[in-house]
């Protein structure tokens, strides 16, 4: 897992084949103009999903804490402050259900070692060893999940 502020975000480029373009869409786009639901960056290797709403402080007891094993998730947080939940998938052993192919997610019961907030103009980039629970905290948050398959 990465937490950074978004100024700081192509010093990440390197990590993955598909990250410069994933980056470069976050920082030439106006995120806040950008309409709710998905866009295609690039065909189903990369995604850029914005989501608004209010966060859900019982999201946990509600299938919110997940991994992926096909993609990884670079999450900006555009606007609110977003907590989050954060632990190893080597140390998760409780999973929910059977990991669902199609929508490539696995939720754990397992609980979050540690707990973090994404303020405005901050990144979390997740990889499918870190499993993760997103807006699990109270406020009005605007973000941007981009799914870039591995």
């Amino acid at each position: 897992m990465i937490i950074d502020q978004i100024s700081r975000l192509q010093s990440y480029s390197a990590l993955h084949p598909r990250f410069t373009e994933a980056m470069n869409f976050i920082l030439s786009t106006d995120l806040e103009k950008l309409e709710i639901g998905e866009t295609k960056v690039s065909g189903e290797n990369i995604r850029a999903i914005i989501m608004e709403g209010d966060q859900d402080p019982d999201a946990l007891l509600n299938d919110g804490f997940e991994c992926h094993n096909a993609h990884i998730d670079i999450q900006v947080c555009i606007y609110g402050t977003e907590r989050v939940g954060w632990k190893s998938r080597h140390e998760c052993i409780h999973p929910k259900d059977n990991y669902d192919a199609e929508r490539d997610v696995l939720f754990m019961e397992d609980a979050p070692a540690l707990f973090f907030e994404l303020k405005e103009g901050m990144f979390g980039i997740y990889f499918p060893t870190d499993v993760h629970a997103p807006m699990i905290g109270v406020g009005h948050i605007r973000k941007l999940v981009m799914k870039v398959r591995i």
